[in-house]
């Protein structure tokens, strides 16, 4: 159904010619699911844009064909390619909320693809638009085809995306991180709607992801990419069972889960090479526990090392030579034994967190949006508290009303108590010094980042307002001491946020949150969306920060592999209630509560078996 060969992708820029995809070549056949991972920045969506000649302005494609049933696309007049898109082929962004447009009707975004592809016209449109409402699972079709995007929750966007990609029954799809940041549960209704759908539809699905457990469950063969080349090719049984590049060995080791949490996780040093220069060797040399001379002068190519299974690595030449690749560093290295179980720092008593609804000329309040409606926990000094649930359940506004940030916006009623002093009851200088012992890491380091002040005041500001007794020398000197903590160079001091990847913004997030030695960090959601390495390397801080400085962590997130690995004890949030609470090991093993085990069973997992959640 569709065939790529060597298909180049040059962007300009200023800091010169990008070769964002470099000779990729791949089939997939028809009601086949291809999978094409990697980390942010080797070339995946640039892949996806390349075959849809949707590329900015700036990019073009240099060389390579992209034939559909035979038709090359890159030989196409423009007039023509619209033809193709979304009948032949057709894209399920990955933001669905940018991809929407907000001044039309989800109904008749819908109508547009069919009434531009197909025959349908008019009350049949939107006949046909309501029935792919329905198939894709929103509720109430026949109301909601009339709401803007904007009425949508992320999961429903997310389903209007694939209902528009779908509308007119093309061949090929291609899925870019169709279930980024989306709640386990809402991910997998979308997963098991795209495996319906291709059945039924019979296309083929390019999978574009860096979930490596969405692969297993959802991939016939796979693809690994980096730095714009495709470093292995297998299918998916064979790939999970036995990788061969030393790159796809580290990404399996890196990932968290249970069975690592006595040690620290391998992270692959170092990020992806930028793609405006000219490779000699392998592009994965410097990030390599296996490179040799060899790696550096001579680029590897992509070779046959048994039938079907692909590979460009120097290790697998023959099969005489065959040396399984090192793990990534950190790995084998054993975590210290937990701290003993220290005093209660957090007491959370029936706290409730009510957003008034107001209407009318005068704003009188005529109801509430009770996001929080009476939850109790503790956390002890040195562990870690996960806080999950689906979005919308309130896990949020409880760490941001603890750290009293909705004051004025909200009603707080109940206790919560950090060291015995009550934080609701603070007058604005008391709860300044209580700040010093809780800090905040954000969701999106990039919006909490302040974009016009360099690093080095970023750090040095929280230390100026909460520790005024700590002298402008010393200030300094403990700034470029955090740099170091976090495993940033002290150059950084004079950068600005923008001038960093998505990881060592997150790093700097947690840098500003210690440079005032709190004893409870709440992080929110610190790696979501971060690649596998990334992810991992912000684990590992964590941990050793833990383990260090006995910081407790209340610790908000929907990926249940990081709870696996980092979590104390967990406590389960739907509708603004705890449903259940208790040891991790409790929670995970024995749930109680159905709603738990609906969570859990929801997860992807590697081993498709681990599904099976005990009932």
């Amino acid at each position: 159904m569709l065939e790529i060969k060597n298909l180049t992708t040059e962007l300009s820029s200023d800091s010169g010619l990008v070769r964002a995809v470099d000779a990729l070549t791949l089939t997939i056949k028809q009601g086949e699911t291809f999978a094409l991972v990697g980390e942010s920045g080797c070339g995946k969506s640039m892949t996806a844009l390349s075959i849809l000649r949707l590329l900015p302005d700036s990019g073009r494609v240099a060389a390579g064909s992209v034939a559909v049933e035979s038709t090359d696309l890159m030989q196409l007049p423009e007039a023509r390619m619209r033809d193709f898109r979304g009948h032949k082929i057709s894209i399920i962004f990955q933001e669905p909320s940018t991809s929407l447009n907000p001044v039309m009707t989800v109904g008749r975004q819908i109508t547009e693809v069919i009434e531009r592809h197909t025959a349908i016209r008019g009350e049949a449109a939107i006949a046909k638009a309501i029935d792919w409402l329905n198939r894709v699972g929103i509720p109430e079709p026949e109301r909601r085809v009339n709401d803007y995007p904007f009425q949508m929750s992320g999961g429903q966007k997310q389903r209007v995306m694939i209902a528009i990609a779908l509308a007119a029954e093309p061949d090929v799809v291609i899925a870019d991180e169709p279930t980024t940041a989306l709640d386990v549960t809402i991910q997998a209704q979308i997963l098991d709607l795209l495996k319906e759908l291709q059945r039924s539809q019979k296309m083929a699905m390019l999978l574009i992801t860096h979930d490596l457990a969405i692969v297993a469950q959802m991939a016939h063969r796979v693809a690994l990419m980096y730095a714009g080349q495709v470093v292995e090719v297998a299918d998916a049984a064979e790939f999970f069972a036995r990788p061969l590049h030393p790159y796809a060995v580290n990404l399996f080791d890196a990932l968290p889960d249970e069975s690592k949490r006595g040690r620290y996780l391998a992270s692959i040093a170092g990020s992806v090479p930028a793609l405006n220069q000219d490779f000699f060797g392998c592009r994965f040399a410097d990030r390599c526990a296996d490179v040799m001379d060899r790696c550096r002068s001579t680029p590897p190519l992509l070779s046959e090392f048994e039938l079907g299974h692909t590979v460009r690595c120097f290790l697998y030449d023959s099969p005489a030579s065959l040396r399984r690749p090192k793990h990534g560093s950190g790995v084998e290295q054993l975590l210290p034994v937990d701290q003993p179980v220290g005093p209660v720092l957090l007491e959370v008593c029936d706290y409730k967190v009510w957003f008034p609804i107001r209407k009318g000329l005068l704003q009188r309040t005529v109801g509430y949006v009770k996001a929080v409606d009476g939850v109790s926990f503790s956390i002890r000094a040195g562990r870690t508290l996960a806080l999950v649930g689906e979005s919308g359940s309130g896990k949020t506004t409880v760490g941001k009303a603890l750290l009293q940030l909705l004051r004025g916006k909200a009603e707080i009623s109940g206790s919560a108590l950090l060291s015995g002093q009550p934080l609701e009851q603070l007058s604005a200088e008391a709860l300044r010094t209580a700040r010093r012992a809780v800090q905040i890491v954000f969701q999106d380091p990039f919006a909490s980042l302040n974009p016009r002040m360099r690093v080095s005041e970023i750090l040095e500001e929280g230390v100026a307002s909460l520790r005024p007794d700590v002298l402008a020398s010393e200030r300094r000197e403990r700034v470029a001491a955090l740099l170091d903590k976090v495993g940033l160079s002290r150059s950084a001091m004079t950068r600005y946020p923008h001038e960093f990847s998505g990881g060592q913004r997150q790093r700097l997030a947690i840098a500003r949150a210690l440079a005032v030695e709190p004893q409870l960090i709440v992080a929110d959601e610190p790696t979501s969306a971060l690649d596998v390495s990334v992810q991992a390397q912000i684990l590992n801080l964590l941990k050793q920060l833990q383990q260090e400085l006995g910081v407790a962590y209340l610790f908000i997130t929907h990926n249940f592999g990081v709870v696996e690995y980092l979590a104390h004890d967990i406590a389960v949030m739907k509708n603004g209630l705890l449903v259940e609470s208790g040891p991790a090991q409790n929670i995970l093993h024995s749930p109680q509560h159905e709603y738990t085990r609906t969570l859990l069973k929801a997860v992807p997992r590697l081993n498709r078996a681990a599904n099976d959640v005990p009932t």
